[in-house]
């Protein structure tokens, strides 16, 4: 990982334990490294049930991330646009933690998640790697979840079929997002929220 980012993330070492740390180890959001090929063979060996799997293990992961950022935080009582800064914030990490560069586009009744060079694009020669597209679905249902926005999400188009990115559309089953939520048709790039935290 290059110096400079290494210190604008503020990741930590832990030598002694082998551990990595994104912030202080106090919060302790260790860092999991894995390749994409080791979620691909891990898919393999769930076998049948393996797309609901990755997507529950996306998730967890998610959930994880955004608690360990915001512990002890209800977003019950925060508004919507505060909500969606949030959400803006946290993919802007999960863009600089190498998932890929993020954008996210919130429509009247629904929100799209577009991807450009997600990890599965780093193994798009093997069959198996539209299994991490399920791991970003899940990834992004969690972010949601801790969020309180009450969504229900697929992947609508692939960049390992043909498509320029991977897209997620999550439909807002809570009705419709106020005006001023809704973003223009030009594409909006993530927030600078994170350098905030």
């Amino acid at each position: 990982m290059p110096k400079r980012l290494k210190k604008e993330l503020n990741i930590m070492v832990d030598e002694k334990e082998g551990h990595l740390y994104l912030g202080d180890k106090k919060k302790d959001l260790k860092l999991l490294m894995l390749r994409p090929l080791d979620i691909i063979e891990f898919s393999e060996f769930a076998g049948t049930n393996a797309d609901d799997i990755l997507i529950w293990v996306g998730k967890s992961l998610g959930k994880e991330f955004m608690v360990k950022f915001f512990y002890n935080k209800d977003w019950t009582n925060e508004t919507m646009a505060t909500r969606k800064e949030v959400l803006l914030g946290s993919l802007e990490a999960l863009e600089l933690m190498g998932y890929g560069h993020i954008t996210c586009k919130f429509r009247k009744n629904h929100i799209l998640l577009e991807v450009e060079d997600s990890l599965a694009c780093e193994e798009s020669d093997n069959i198996m790697a539209k299994n991490l597209c399920l791991l970003y679905q899940g990834i992004f249902s969690g972010l949601f979840e801790i969020l309180r926005m009450d969504v229900d999400g697929e992947e609508i188009a692939c960049a390992l079929l043909e498509a320029e990115k991977c897209t997620y559309k999550f439909d807002f089953i809570g009705g419709e997002f106020e005006d001023s939520l809704i973003d223009q048709e030009s594409e909006q790039n993530v927030s600078e929220f994170l350098s905030t935290l």
